[in-house]
């Protein structure tokens, strides 16, 4: 489906953009129901017979989406016949309602929705949303790991809405609104800075909720910290890895990632040096390797600098890369 040319009044939306403004009538229900599946992913969709007018505005902002959809009454179902496909079942989405009225059911609840307030679900696991009047939403869409909520937990904020008369609420209301009418107009690098900031922001009050207004337990560090060093692991050989680019990786702030790291005997970046420096002093000795440079080894675990190389190396290990090489010599 191609998207349709937005509207005279759209021209500033900075974003893609589905409507039903320029379709004709008799296809407009077809094209509505494709509309909200490319945007939410599979869901079995119920429209009315007719749909006078409908609008999807999308924009990426950082690592997650924000969406605004004004549109006829609807129902939405994600079964676990669709979940099982694995379409978008990696994220959660928070979705604040800024017209009419909404029933939402996911883990054993089902609540009514209004005006104002804002509620989670997850796409990996069954759902009902009915939108039985006209209605205008606004979500953002985010990974599930960004959030740094175990199963348990996630369970227990989803068809839970955020009341409008709470100051939760309130905050996570503007929160949305406003990153939903302005995503696509950052540059990328503030578009990721208030990616990570909206994440952790909602973590933030996703455990207040949840009782925990300390902030991640100990448990959660510590999955998040052996994730992180599975990734280390993976891409030692990049040049760019580095403290930055775990966070942004794992959609968490840099000084989480610093805090997570506390309870080790080291920081993050002496880590990736140090995984580097074993990775490069096991291949200097291979045997397969004996005709390949010390630069050339080097450079294969992410080190960029030949003379950097060998001092961290000679600090690491007593000696330097050319001295240990020839100490091991078969």
């Amino acid at each position: 489906m191609t998207p349709i040319a937005s509207p005279p009044e759209e021209d500033r939306f900075a974003g893609s953009l589905l409507t039903t403004a320029a379709v004709p009538a008799g296809r407009r229900r077809e094209y509505w129901r494709e509309a909200l599946s490319r945007t939410f992913g599979a869901v079995d969709m119920s429209v009315p017979e007719e749909v006078t007018a409908g609008t999807i505005r999308t924009a990426a902002l950082g690592g997650l989406r924000a969406t605004r959809v004004d549109g006829d009454p609807l129902e939405a179902r994600r079964t676990r016949r669709l979940i099982a496909r694995g379409d978008e079942d990696g994220f959660v989405v928070v979705k604040l309602l800024s017209k009419g009225v909404a029933r939402i059911e996911q883990d054993a609840r089902e609540v009514g929705v209004n005006p104002g307030e804002v509620f989670i679900y997850d796409m990996a696991r069954p759902l009902r949303l009915v939108l039985p009047e006209c209605f205008q939403t606004k979500s953002l869409v985010l990974p599930r790991e960004a959030l740094g909520l175990d199963e348990s937990d996630l369970s227990r904020i989803t068809a839970s809405p955020f009341r409008s008369d709470t100051a939760p609420g309130a905050l996570l209301s503007v929160l949305v609104s406003q990153l939903a009418d302005t995503a696509g107009s950052y540059r990328p690098g503030t578009a990721e800075l208030l990616a990570r900031k909206a994440a952790d922001l909602v973590t933030v009050l996703a455990e207040e909720r949840l009782g925990r207004a300390s902030g991640r337990t100990e448990g959660r560090d510590e999955a998040m910290r052996l994730r992180i060093r599975a990734f280390i692991g993976r891409n030692l050989a990049d040049p760019g890895l580095t403290p930055q680019t775990l966070a942004r990786a794992h959609h968490i702030s840099v000084r989480y990632l610093h805090k997570i790291f506390e309870a080790e005997d080291t920081t993050v970046s002496r880590l990736i040096r140090s995984r580097r420096l074993e990775a490069c002093r096991q291949d200097l000795i291979r045997r397969e390797n004996a005709n390949r440079t010390i630069v050339a080894v080097a450079r294969q675990w992410g080190f960029t600098s030949a003379s950097h190389f060998s001092r961290v190396f000679l600090a690491a290990y007593g000696m330097s890369p050319g001295e240990w090489r020839a100490a091991h010599r078969p």
